[in-house]
């Protein structure tokens, strides 16, 4: 049986009783149909002297085509906990349509483990990525307006981007304005996909709507012939936008498949952007739970990276646990072992594989400082064997191995986890972030390199070098930085999996989010417009004669 069929063979409870369960009241929610609400922020300002409960956060080692199942660990987890009479609460992103009709497919989970309603979520859900993807897009109009009606605050170039939730990489780059109107400026434009907006970032790191507001403000949009910024402030476009989002920056809530509440808010990628669902869903949720699950995106050296040192830093908190998501299959492809080799018993793989796993699991509890378990997504291809090998090499270092099968048995299947993960909780966490934000950008960098990719050091283009030093003489060299990276490799080149090599980091390009409060270095050759497979997802995607939804997975 799959996903889809799955999830409409699921009775859900109405929205309102998943908001009673963890106490939201009747007036600070509003309803979308039976089985969706957003959260009133009034919610958070009643319970903001409340103690917080615990944080676990959710990343993996680096993704494979092979798919390791993050998110349905994640909501496996929270199930598992509420299996065992424990009160969780979800937090995770929004999905993005890039993925969703290009080849990753749907992000609500998988199996009996998923947040429902399934289809919504993965598709329009309550309308927050077109409000953000309207709000950048009335900025880029905004900007060329007022350079068609004089140009007063004398833009010589303009640096904002037009964007669009679709892989379309035929608008990486494009020409406007060629109507040959009077007045009209043609000029060279580019699109992002949505979730790589700064107004995407913004919305996720904000901590009220009036920082919302001030953080829009402060996007510089272009650059005049002397090189001072100009402002969407500057352009009076910040009021505007943050209309456009009142109602988005309210937090959306669901549940799984076994009625466990799920707050999913936010979406920003983590190979082109800070990949973390936003500050004020995962506050709220840790007002409103005993345990908060929360995940970032792809491997723990982007996700977790960013989750921690832009994230929790900004926000103020700490995960007080990390699940480290893998599949034996996926360690036996990191070690070598052809796709269509993947489910024959492979110790050899398994061993040189492991070394992708170990060093995410060293990186964060020896860099980070914190309380990590790894576990398995289990297949029935698994070895008893191959398990044996994992966990006797776990324990070597120190680590917990618990052995999930949410995808088949629903929180059931995670019960060991939900089980270890109260054990985990009760130890003392540290953070240390991998930087000081005191550091120059380019020893952020290279920290972020060295430390957490195990790069020998980095490399810039001359554009990237002059950016920087651009940056930081305008007074913002104290940002956080945003390492824009593939995602299937520590390295910046997708295909070298093994990483066994000294290998350097090579920054393309950097790009100032002054509203978002961060730096972005372009690494290797990552699009912050992904472009459609040979054989898009979409394609699978179509009503069948009951009007049902079919081929999203």
């Amino acid at each position: 049986m799959g996903d889809v069929e799955i999830a409409r063979g699921t009775k859900l409870e109405n929205i309102q009783k998943i908001a009673e369960k963890i106490g939201v009241k009747e007036e600070e929610l509003e309803t979308y149909g039976k089985y969706k609400a957003k959260i009133s922020l009034k919610a958070y300002e009643r319970l903001k002297e409340k103690k917080n409960g615990k944080l676990v956060l959710v990343t993996a080692i680096n993704p494979t085509p092979l798919g390791e199942g993050k998110t349905t660990m994640a909501i496996g987890l929270a199930d598992g906990l509420q299996e065992i009479g424990e009160k969780p609460i979800l937090a995770l992103r929004e999905p993005s349509l890039g993925p969703v009709f290009g080849i990753k497919g749907g992000a609500a989970g998988g199996g009996h483990s998923q947040i429902a309603p399934m289809e919504d979520i993965n598709l329009h859900f309550t309308g927050d990525i077109h409000a953000i993807t309207s709000a950048n897009n009335l900025l880029s109009a905004m900007i060329d307006n007022h350079i068609y009606f004089g140009n007063e605050l004398g833009f010589d170039r303009v640096t904002w981007k037009r964007c669009l939730d679709l892989n379309d990489r035929q608008l990486r780059k494009v020409e406007t304005g060629l109507s040959e109107e009077k007045n009209i400026v043609p000029r060279e434009d580019g699109f992002d996909i949505s979730v790589a907006s700064e107004i995407m970032a913004i919305f996720c790191l904000a901590t009220d709507i009036k920082d919302l507001k001030r953080r829009i403000g402060n996007i510089i949009v272009g650059y005049t012939k002397d090189d001072k910024p100009i402002t969407a402030k500057d352009l009076k476009a910040d009021g505007a936008l943050t209309v456009l989002l009142k109602d988005a920056i309210n937090p959306n809530l669901v549940q799984t498949l076994e009625h466990t509440p799920a707050i999913v808010h936010g979406g920003p990628f983590a190979n082109i952007a800070h990949g973390c669902n936003s500050i004020i869903a995962t506050k709220l949720a840790l007002k409103l739970g005993d345990y908060v699950i929360t995940e970032a995106g792809f491997g723990a050296d982007l996700g977790a990276e960013k989750f921690l040192d832009i994230k929790c830093r900004k926000a103020e908190i700490k995960p007080d646990a990390v699940v480290c998501v893998a599949t034996i299959k996926a360690l036996k492809y990191h070690g070598g072992m052809p796709k269509e080799e993947i489910k024959n018993e492979s110790i050899e793989a398994l061993e040189r594989g492991f070394h992708n796993l170990l060093r995410h699991v060293d990186n964060l509890k020896n860099k980070y400082g914190l309380n990590v378990i790894v576990a398995i997504n289990k297949y029935t291809h698994d070895t008893e064997r191959e398990i044996e090998f994992l966990r006797n090499k776990l324990k070597e270092h120190g680590i917990e191995l618990s052995l999930v099968e949410s995808w088949e048995k629903g929180g059931k299947g995670a019960t060991d986890l939900a089980e270890k993960i109260v054990e985990l909780t009760k130890k003392e966490s540290t953070l240390q972030y991998a930087y000081n934000l005191e550091e120059s950008i380019k020893d952020k960098i290279k920290d972020v390199a060295t430390k957490i990719y195990g790069a020998e050091g980095v490399e810039y283009t001359e554009d990237a070098e002059e950016k920087i030093a651009q940056i930081e003489k305008m007074g913002y060299g104290n940002l956080p930085v945003c390492i824009a990276k593939t995602q299937y490799s520590f390295s910046d080149d997708p295909k070298k999996l093994e990483c066994l090599e000294p290998f350097k980091i090579h920054v393309q390009d950097i790009i100032l989010k002054s509203g978002a409060e961060f730096v972005v270095a372009i690494t290797g050759k990552i699009m912050t417009m992904p472009g459609l497979p040979r054989v898009p997802a979409a394609e699978q995607i179509d009503l069948d004669e009951e009007g049902n939804i079919v081929g999203i997975f």
